[in-house]
């Protein structure tokens, strides 16, 4: 059975069960800063769970893409090492929202490996919690498992609630027991059953976990019963192949055997038992999903996670002797076995393509000289029979040829040796304090102040009553500002704006009985203080002083109005180039706006004409 057939049939199970089948939802998960990436089936459900969010159905199935490669949940490091890990995944998941409870939930997952997917009941075994007595006795009395195939998991030390068996979304929340399903791939491979002290062998391999969420738990630790108990569960696609393809690595897989002889194709590599191989299947799926969602390979956040994983993927083409690139070219076999479950990367391959080849020429133009010097220092550690690799070096290599350092990481690994990486975050640390030491930030962040918060009143006014709390001239804090003399002056209120998001600070006038401040700018000396920049045009300034401060209305008027374009830009950008298409920086000041968004090459003549056109629309209907 195809691991596509396998998929189908478990939405079909659960489809005939009154199940509405859900479509996967993006990788990058919206209005939840908690993930970097969709890494459960659950995710896309989790307000429901919570009660935040009501559906038209209490019951739903769902094949969701998940990728593990970044943040808490990280499996890169293992990927190509190991018969079971990956970047990115298929979680196969049934659910139930105050619907049906454990009894269901434990019968159809029964009735789907032993009847429709005609797994053999001896192969089968199970963990529940040590304390859920309901689901053991379902199992064993209802199911008709034999007590020495159902394992109780549990911690008899006194800590309740903390075993592989007990799941918690979070310190608080909803929480409940589990049980998993195992399968015996033979007692030709070791390992033992869960909670063995060889556990941890490869012989016994959960494939299903059904958590039943009836427990709210407080800030207190205290465990309350759910109004409507509901049920989470998740069994990997992979895993799940594994089993009905009757091989024991995930990598042995259909879908991971035509996208390793893709591999081998474009690399001219022979020995398709290379671990390389391996890593080329398993990344150019996460690749090609993220790009297909909108990520673009970056230095910073979801950008940077992709950006790693591709020079991952590069670094082992280039072991295996890629000299050009060559990993896009694997992405049209990816959507060939991928691409009917998930439409949205077939629509998306000439852009997956595209960027992945972008980038890899980029890094290709680079890794010769890199590698060179981390086989160089290689291999005069192991002369010397080093074992840590220089974090300076490491650092190095990060800056001028773009080696993460998860992957110098990665090739010292291979070669029994580890980085330094207190050194290196020293030097990382050490570069950014000498460019923040060589910038020439107006926040005059360098400002000794002490004193209160400046509030802001700009919003509701811009003319407003304050009282001078600070006064600098050449950074140093003085009692007083004569006329001519350019300054800082710190406000106790203010309906200044200080520069933030790109748009430029106000200007406008500070007028005391003593003297007239003319403002040229305004900049943040801490989070909540503001500086008003200038010169004094008449009279004095001194600390204690009251004033009338007033923005220049017309600059502000023009500065909105500015700000605004921006966010129609955006939307213009989006509507021409793509969803992926997202804000990365911009300058709003009185005459003009600039918007810096990443694009996977030059704009046209006629996406600029297009995209002027729906701006000068959209502005309109403003």
């Amino acid at each position: 059975m195809k691991s596509s057939e396998i998929r189908q049939k478990f939405l079909d199970y659960f489809a005939s069960k009154g199940h509405t089948v859900v479509a996967s939802s993006s990788l990058v998960p919206h209005e939840d800063p908690t993930l970097l990436f969709t890494n459960a089936g659950m995710n896309q459900f989790k307000d429901v769970f919570l009660g935040f969010d009501k559906r038209p159905y209490t019951r739903a199935a769902s094949s969701q893409k998940c990728v593990r490669a970044g943040g808490k949940h990280n499996d890169l490091e293992n990927v190509g090492y190991t018969a079971r890990h990956h970047t990115f995944f298929e979680m196969l998941g049934n659910f139930s929202f105050g619907d049906y409870f454990k009894r269901d939930a434990i019968n159809y997952a029964w009735e789907l490996l032993t009847v429709v997917f005609k797994l053999p009941k001896d192969k089968l075994y199970v963990t529940v919690y040590a304390e859920d007595d309901e689901a053991y006795d379902i199992w064993t009395k209802e199911v008709g498992l034999t007590a020495d195939r159902v394992i109780r998991i549990g911690d008899n030390k006194g800590a309740r609630y903390a075993s592989d068996n007990f799941w918690m979304m979070g310190d608080t929340g909803p929480c409940g027991p589990c049980t998993e399903i195992f399968y015996d791939h033979g007692a030709h491979i070791p390992g033992g059953l869960p909670g063995t002290p060889e556990e941890d062998g490869d012989r016994f391999i959960e494939i299903w976990n059904n958590v039943f969420m009836q427990y709210n738990r407080d800030e207190a630790g205290v465990m309350h019963l759910l109004p409507k108990p509901s049920v989470d569960t998740g069994m990997g696609l992979e895993r799940i192949s594994a089993v009905l393809q009757h091989v024991h690595a995930n990598y042995e897989i259909d879908l991971f055997q035509a996208l390793i002889n893709a591999a081998a194709r474009e690399t001219h590599c022979a020995d398709m038992d290379s671990p390389s191989l391996k890593v080329l299947a398993d990344h150019i799926r996460a690749c090609s999903f993220l790009i297909a969602d909108g990520v673009i390979p970056g230095n910073e956040g979801r950008g940077y996670v992709l950006r790693r994983i591709i020079r991952r993927a590069i670094r082992h083409g280039y072991k295996l002797g890629a000299r050009a690139a060559f990993f896009h070219k694997i992405v049209p076999d990816l959507v060939e076995q991928m691409g009917v479950a998930y439409p949205d990367l077939a629509a998306a391959q000439n852009r997956v393509m595209e960027i992945l080849k972008q980038e890899e020429e980029r890094f290709f133009a680079t890794i010769a000289n890199g590698m060179a010097i981390l086989e160089a220092d290689l291999a005069e550690m192991d002369k010397a029979g080093g074992k840590v690799f220089n974090g300076d070096t490491a650092f190095k290599l990060h800056d001028t040829y773009g080696f993460p350092l998860d992957l110098t990481a990665d090739i010292c690994r291979e070669r029994g040796v580890r980085v330094d990486e207190a050194a290196f975050n020293a030097a990382m640390a050490n570069q950014k304090q000498m460019a923040r030491s060589a910038g020439k930030f107006k926040m005059a962040a360098n400002l000794e102040y002490a004193g209160a918060e400046t509030t802001f009143h700009g919003y509701d006014t811009l003319e407003h009553k304050g009282n001078i709390l600070a006064l600098y001239k050449d950074g140093v804090a003085v009692n007083a500002l004569h006329e001519g003399d350019m300054g800082v002056v710190v406000l106790d209120d203010t309906p200044f704006y200080a520069e933030s998001g790109g748009q430029v600070g106000d200007s406008g006038e500070l007028r005391s009985t003593q003297g007239i401040f003319a403002v040229e700018d305004t900049q943040k000396i801490q989070a909540a203080v503001f500086g008003h920049h200038g010169v004094v045009k008449t009279g004095t300034l001194t600390v204690g002083n009251g004033v009338n401060a007033k923005v220049d209305v017309a600059a502000r008027t023009r500065t909105v109005r500015n700000h605004s374009a921006t966010h129609l830009m955006h939307k213009a950008l989006r509507e021409v180039l793509g969803t992926h298409v997202q804000q990365k920086g911009s300058q709003v000041d009185a005459d003009k706006t600039r918007f810096d968004f990443v694009h996977t090459q030059p704009m046209t003549d006629a996406e600029i004409r297009n995209c002027s056109a729906k701006n000068m629309v959209m502005w309109c209907a403003c």
